[in-house]
């Protein structure tokens, strides 16, 4: 049986703003879950702090300086006692979750479209 999705038209896609970033620091948090504090470089964006639901698939040494896809126009939004400014992009199957990533090398802050 297939699965049923919700469609969404192109313009909602391209409202969201996806960028390259770079992992430069990973901070282990204390929360309800196991998270950590990425530290995300976004080129002219600036640096951001994300709070990523992943420690239990990736070591810190395994993030530090991993490129990433960031979702930068998320608002704040508080977990636990921490305020994470954005959304880092992952594949889910069954117990596996991988980061997305880019095919080369591109600098952080590149739009993804």
């Amino acid at each position: 049986m297939l699965l049923a999705i919700k469609m969404a038209n192109i313009s909602e896609l391209s409202d969201l703003n996806l960028r390259v970033g770079k992992i430069i620091e990973v901070e282990e948090i204390s929360t309800r879950k196991p998270m950590y504090k990425l530290t995300i470089d976004l080129g002219e964006l600036g640096t951001r702090g994300i709070i990523a639901g992943i420690k239990p698939y990736y070591s810190r040494e395994a993030l530090l300086n991993k490129t990433v896809i960031v979702v930068a126009d998320l608002e704040p939004k508080k977990i636990g006692e921490h305020i994470s400014e954005g959304m880092v992009l992952a594949a889910e199957a069954g117990e596996k979750v991988l980061l997305l990533t880019i095919d080369g090398d591109l600098p952080p802050g590149s739009k993804v479209r």
